[in-house]
C-alpha cells in the first residue's frame, strides 16, 4: 500500500541511521523525500540509495536561514511539503552536571530543541499551503521515562520535544497539521553504541547485553522506528496528535538502567 503516493516528506538528519530508515521507508511508500543534513555527503549516500524520488540538501538546523532554505527546496524540487520528521540530533559528551560545561549545555539544546523548533518553524507554512500535513518530532524513552548518568542535556531536550509536540498540536490543528513525538529506546546504531562509551570491537556484545535486560528481549532496529515515523505521518494516523509514543519494547518496564551492571556508563 503507497501511504504517501503524492506525498513529500522532510527529513531532517536525513544521512544518519535513523533517517536513513525513514527516508527508505517513506520512499518505499510513494513519497519523494528531501534528506537534509550538516553532513552533505550522507545525505547524497542516502539519496542515491532512492533512486528519482529524493533529493539531499545541506542544512544546519541550528540557522535559521538553512532551515527556510530546505523548505524552499523541497518546494522547489516537489513543488509542496507534506511531512516533516525533524529527526536531526546529537547525543553530547558524557558528563555529570556539576562537571558539565555550559558550553556542551548549549550545543546539545541549540541541536536538539532550538533545530527542532526552527524546522517546525520552516515547515509550518509549507504544510499548510499544502491543506495540511504531519509532523513527527524525535524524542527518547529518556524524556521522562528512563533516565542515563551523564547526559543531563540530551534527556533534558528529549523532555522537551513531548512537551513541544502538544503545544504545536494545540496551535496547528486549525490548519489539519498533526505534531507527535517518537521516543526509541536503545536501537542499534552508532550513536547509541558512542553514548555508552563502548569500544568499537564490543559492538555485539554491547547490544547483546541490553536484549537481556529488554522484555521482549531484543533490542530496536532503526526499522523500527521507520515503521512508526510512518505511521504517526500516515492517514491511518489521522485521529493522533500530540502524542509522545515508546518504541522501546519494554525497556522502560524496569527500572535497571543505573543498576551496578547496566551497560549505561555510571558518569
Amino acid at each position: 500500500m503507497k501511504r504517501f503516493a503524492g506525498k513529500v516528506a522532510l527529513i531532517t538528519g536525513g544521512g544518519g541511521a535513523l533517517g536513513r530508515a525513514s527516508a527508505l521507508r517513506f520512499a518505499e511508500e510513494g513519497a519523494r523525500v528531501v534528506i537534509a543534513d550538516v553532513d552533505l555527503e550522507r545525505a547524497e549516500a542516502v539519496a542515491d540509495e532512492i533512486d528519482g524520488a529524493a533529493i539531499a540538501f545541506r542544512a544546519d538546523v541550528t540557522q535559521a536561514a538553512d532551515c527556510e532554505a530546505m523548505v524552499a527546496a523541497a518546494q522547489n524540487a516537489f513543488g509542496r511539503l507534506d511531512v516533516l520528521f525533524a529527526n536531526a540530533g546529537v547525543g553530547g559528551e558524557s558528563a555529570e552536571f556539576v562537571e558539565l560545561p555550559i558550553d556542551e549545555w548549549d550545543r546539545v539544546m541549540d541541536v536538539n530543541l532550538r533545530g527542532m523548533v526552527l524546522s517546525c518553524k520552516a515547515a509550518a507554512p509549507a504544510l499548510i499551503d499544502a491543506g495540511g500535513g504531519s509532523i513527527v518530532l524525535m524524542g527518547s524513552s529518556t524524556g521522562g521515562w528512563d533516565t542515563i548518568l551523564g547526559s543531563g542535556p540530551y534527556m533534558t531536550s528529549k523532555e522537551a520535544a513531548k512537551a513541544l509536540a502538544r503545544n504545536l498540536a494545540l496551535e496547528l490543528a486549525r490548519f489539519r497539521i498533526r505534531v507527535n513525538a517518537v521516543c526509541p529506546g536503545i536501537i542499534e546504531t552508532p550513536l547509541s553504541f558512542r553514548q555508552a562509551a563502548g569500544d568499537p570491537a564490543a559492538w555485539q556484545r554491547f547490544f547483546d547485553r541490553f536484549a537481556e535486560r529488554i522484555p521482549l528481549r531484543r533490542v530496536g532496529q532503526p526499522a523500527d522506528v521507520a515503521a512508526t515515523v510512518a505511521f504517526l505521518a500516515s492517514d491511518d494516523a489521522r485521529h493522533i496528535t500530540g502524542a509522545s509514543l515508546l518504541i522501546d519494547g519494554g525497556q522502560t518496564l524496569q527500572s535497571w538502567s543505573n543498576a551496578p551492571d547496566s551497560p549505561y556508563p555510571s558518569g
